[in-house]
């Protein structure tokens, strides 16, 4: 089923609830003994709920954004395809920088915490919550609305917006705008928003593991 264009009411709504929740979960961290990734866990699930909400009520309906019912399926399909293909062409470019002497992990290896159980809630909201939240917003609603203006627009204004956040002192977050160009596209190819997602959930989860073995 065709994807539409997101109105600036429902994007608008949707910055709204994400700003509310993200607030609320700041504040929560300084106050409430919590682990962090519990809280960001909790925040990613209430903003996918509210965002759906909005999208249902007050935009043209999940098949919109590519979360029809009939799509779940076929997604799952091509997202397990998509990112074989891709896990192919990253672990060709890992062999090759090899050969160069170059440690490839050094770009992608994360911080994981120390407890088991920890470990159990890092890869339940890195690798499942967070993705699906992610590309709700920034593909689903983002690069939706920008698509008014066209692929390229949409694809470089999407992304931007989502390596923003994952700025930090390390330098450009090269995984992160790969990802976000390839979330881009293969939405625009496929779409259905369940492609981009399961590519997102199974490179976080990649990354997670490999970062856990090394």
């Amino acid at each position: 089923m065709e994807t539409k264009q997101i109105e600036i009411k429902t994007l608008l709504l949707c910055i709204v609830a994400i700003s509310c929740i993200e607030g609320a979960r700041w504040l929560a961290v300084s106050r409430i003994q919590w682990n962090e990734m519990v809280l960001l866990g909790l925040a990613r699930l209430l903003a996918i709920g509210l965002i759906l909400l909005v999208v249902s009520v007050h935009g043209n309906g999940l098949h919109s954004i590519g979360l029809a019912a009939s799509q779940i399926s076929p997604g799952i399909k091509k997202g397990i395809i998509w990112s074989a293909g891709f896990g192919v062409i990253v672990f060709s470019a890992f062999l090759f920088l090899f050969l160069f002497e170059i440690d490839p992990l050094a770009l992608i290896r994360t911080t994981l915490p120390s407890r088991q159980m920890e470990i159990l809630v890092f890869f339940t909201v890195g690798g499942a919550i967070a993705p699906i939240g992610e590309e709700i917003f920034f593909r689903g609603i983002l690069f939706r609305f920008f698509r008014r203006w066209g692929f390229s627009a949409a694809l470089v204004l999407s992304t931007f917006l989502f390596v923003l956040p994952h700025l930090g002192d390390n330098g450009l977050p090269i995984t992160q705008i790969i990802g976000g160009v390839l979330f881009a596209a293969a939405y625009e190819i496929e779409g259905s928003l369940i492609v981009p997602i399961m590519i997102h959930a199974f490179g976080n989860m990649a990354i997670f593991i490999i970062s856990l073995l090394s």
